[in-house]
C-alpha cells in the first residue's frame, strides 16, 4: 500500500511541478484625472518594468488597474490625445501599488528639431517593443543609440528586446552597458538575472539578484526580512535543482510575509521534492487557505488527499 502511495506521489509531483516557478508578482491601480481634477475615460496606460511591459486603459471613472506584474519598480506613463503624465511605482507582492496621475499638455517648447527627432525615435521604440516587435524595436533603438550612446536606458530596452527574441549574448552586452552608463538603476540587473537564469546560470543569476535588491533598498537571503527578494532567490535555487537551499529561502519568504500564497505554494512544491510530505502538506494547505481561487488551487485540492495518506499514523 505504501509503495502504491509513493507512486502516487510521483505522479503528483509530474503533475503539479510542470514548470520552473516565475518571480513574484503584484498589482498597480490608480485613478487618472485631468487640470480639472475630472476623471479622463479611456486613457492608454502604460506600465514599464524589468520583466514585462503591460498596457491597459482607464474606464469611465479614470480608474485603471493591472494584476500579474513581477514585484520590482515601474515606470507608469498616461496619455490621452496630446495629454500626458508619468510616475514611477515599486510594485510588491501582497500590497497593490498605487499611482494616481494627472494628465497636463506634453512639454516639448524650447526643443531643438534635432532633440524632437530623437525623442520621436526613442518613442517609436519603446512602442514597438511595448507591441511586441521587437526587431523594429531593436532597429530603431540602435538608431537612437548611435546619436545618443550614452543612454542607459536605450541599452536597458535593447538588451529587453533581445532577451524576448532569446538572443542572450546580445541581451547580456547591452544590459551590461546600461549597468555600466547607470550603475544604480536596479533594472538592467534584473535584467541580466532573468538573461542568466534562462541559460541555466544560476549563480550569476542570484549575484544579479541580489545587486537589483539591494540598489532597490531593500534585503535578501534568509532573514532579510524581504519576502519578494527572498522568494526571488529561492526560484533561482529551485530552478538549478538546488531544493533544499530554495526550500529555505521560500521558508524565510513565508515568515516574512505570512499572506504570501505564492511562498506557501512554493514551498510545498519544494518540500514535495525534496520527499518531505508533512512540510508539503501543511504549506499547501496554508496557500488553500490564503488562495483558494488561485489558478493553481483547485488542482492542489484534488491531490491533498493522496499526499494526507502518506502522513504518519
Amino acid at each position: 500500500m505504501r509503495t502504491h502511495l509513493y507512486r502516487g506521489v510521483l505522479a503528483l509531483l509530474v503533475a503539479l511541478v510542470f514548470s520552473a516557478p516565475a518571480f513574484a508578482q503584484g498589482i498597480v491601480k490608480g485613478k487618472v484625472v485631468d487640470e480639472k481634477n475630472q476623471p479622463v475615460v479611456d486613457a492608454k496606460v502604460v506600465i514599464q518594468g524589468t520583466a514585462r511591459n503591460a498596457e491597459t486603459k482607464t474606464n469611465n471613472r479614470g480608474e485603471y488597474v493591472q494584476v500579474g506584474l513581477q514585484s520590482g519598480p515601474y515606470t507608469i506613463t498616461v496619455t490621452k490625445d496630446k495629454l500626458v503624465a508619468t510616475q514611477k511605482v515599486n510594485v510588491t507582492q501582497g500590497t497593490p501599488a498605487e499611482a494616481n496621475l494627472t494628465l497636463q499638455p506634453q512639454a516639448t517648447a524650447g526643443m531643438s528639431p534635432e532633440q524632437k527627432a530623437l525623442q520621436e525615435a526613442a518613442g517609436s521604440a519603446i512602442e514597438a517593443l511595448r507591441a511586441g516587435r521587437d526587431d523594429e524595436a531593436i532597429q530603431k533603438l540602435n538608431e537612437v543609440i548611435v546619436k545618443l550612446p550614452t543612454c542607459s536606458d536605450c541599452y536597458y530596452n535593447l538588451g529587453i528586446a533581445y532577451t524576448h527574441k532569446q538572443q542572450w549574448p546580445e541581451a547580456e552586452a547591452a544590459l551590461k552597458k546600461s549597468v555600466e552608463l547607470k550603475p544604480t538603476n536596479p533594472d538592467p540587473y534584473n535584467g541580466l538575472a532573468n538573461v542568466y537564469n534562462a541559460q541555466k546560470r544560476f549563480d550569476e543569476a542570484l549575484a544579479m539578484n541580489s545587486k537589483a535588491t539591494e540598489l532597490s533598498g531593500t534585503t535578501g537571503g534568509a532573514g532579510g526580512g524581504n519576502a519578494e527578494s527572498m522568494y526571488n532567490q529561492g526560484v533561482v535555487l529551485f530552478n538549478a535543482g538546488k531544493y533544499a537551499d530554495a526550500k529555505v529561502q521560500f521558508d524565510a519568504a513565508t515568515k516574512a510575509d505570512p499572506n504570501n500564497a505564492n511562498a506557501f505554494y512554493q514551498l510545498g512544491m519544494t518540500a514535495l521534492n525534496l520527499g518531505q510530505i508533512p512540510d508539503a502538506v501543511g504549506a499547501l494547505q496554508t496557500f488553500l487557505k490564503l488562495a483558494p481561487n488561485d489558478p493553481k488551487a483547485a488542482q492542489v485540492q484534488s491531490s491533498l488527499p493522496a499526499l494526507q495518506q502518506m502522513l504518519p499514523k
